[in-house]
């Protein structure tokens, strides 16, 4: 039996610009950290000769080709697993469709178990590359690279997307104490809106490959905002850093319909005046989890209360995906 798991992730700046429609003509740069909540995969092999899947439904077939779920059947293709007696059983922290990156973060932990179950051990870079090849190149999400890198490689890493496809990733450089000041004081509250960041992102994708002025100038502004993140982290100044959280929201909500909604806005700006020095919707909008950096933690919470906006409470994650048994 083989679990893997791989852990999802929190954007901190420069969000948008690691899709290719972008980065092609003008270099991503983002920060992304990776949380204590995780996609969990358990891949066994069986006595019955049948595929039998286990996730939010549940498949059971004899050929690959068959199989319903996308990302599975093409990580089984691109792994060369040719037996027919696995079975898969994913589980997870939190929910799809909450803005964590869950998508690239089970295609990481899939790949990373069904290269287990093979006795392939693959380096956490290659496992995020071959994660973007599932969905980005065969499956044409119109996705970022984002999510996959960050569940791979873990920590609080920028990376730079070059246009010629290549990702650079460096650890930021946060103090010891920087750092336990941003997990006693960022917080999350889910919204209650589920969505699919399809939608979202392929009209991002669109405008930026149709050259829309005002499409290619936000996310340059996201990138600037990126790399000013970087820099506040790194000095400790984490109220420059939450301001910078908010004007990215802000000016965010300007790329496309549906990236909020009036309850949204309303929690948010009720969290402003509530404790909370700035923050963001984390992922591609529409719903999820709202973000917060936090001066008065009490208060804050108190008022999301009010709005009946439900905590989870969060550490980073600094490991990536692992293996959590290796019984080959």
């Amino acid at each position: 039996m083989i679990i893997a798991r791989a852990p999802l992730r929190i954007s901190l700046g420069g969000g948008g610009t690691d899709l290719q429609s972008f980065y092609s003509e003008h270099t991503g740069q983002l920060i992304a950290a990776a949380i204590d909540k995780y996609v969990y995969i358990n891949a066994n092999k069986r006595f019955i000769d049948k595929i039998l899947l286990k996730y939010s439904a549940m498949e059971e077939v004899e050929n690959i080709a068959d199989i319903k779920h996308a990302i599975i059947r093409e990580a089984l293709l691109l792994t060369g697993i040719k037996s027919k007696n696995i079975e898969i059983t994913s589980m997870a922290d939190i929910p799809a469709g909450t803005g964590l990156g869950s998508s690239g973060s089970f295609t990481v932990a899939l790949l990373n178990a069904l290269n287990a179950l093979q006795k392939n051990i693959i380096p956490q870079h290659v496992l995020a590359e071959k994660a973007c090849e599932i969905e980005i190149d065969r499956l044409k999400e119109p996705i970022g690279k984002q999510d996959q890198y960050i569940a791979a490689i873990g920590g609080i890493t920028e990376f730079i997307f070059l246009p010629n496809g290549k990702v650079q990733y460096t650890k930021v450089n946060i103090s010891e104490d920087t750092l336990i000041d941003m997990e006693d004081n960022l917080v999350l509250f889910f919204t209650g809106y589920s969505r699919a960041a399809a939608t979202i992102l392929q009209d991002q994708k669109t405008k930026t490959e149709h050259a829309d002025p005002a499409m290619i100038a936000s996310l340059q502004a996201a990138k600037e905002i990126g790399k000013l993140s970087k820099t506040a982290l790194e000095q400790g100044n984490l109220e420059q850093f939450a301001k910078l959280m908010d004007t990215h929201w802000r000016q965010k909500q300007t790329r496309t319909k549906g990236m909020s909604n009036q309850d949204i806005n309303d929690c948010y700006n009720y969290a402003l005046a509530n404790g909370a020095l700035g923050g963001k919707l984390i992922g591609a909008g529409g719903g999820g989890f709202l973000m917060f950096y936090a001066a008065d933690r009490k208060k804050l919470r108190h008022a999301m209360r009010t709005k009946n906006l439900e905590e989870v409470r969060f550490r980073f994650d600094f490991e990536g995906t692992k293996l959590l048994t290796n019984e080959f």
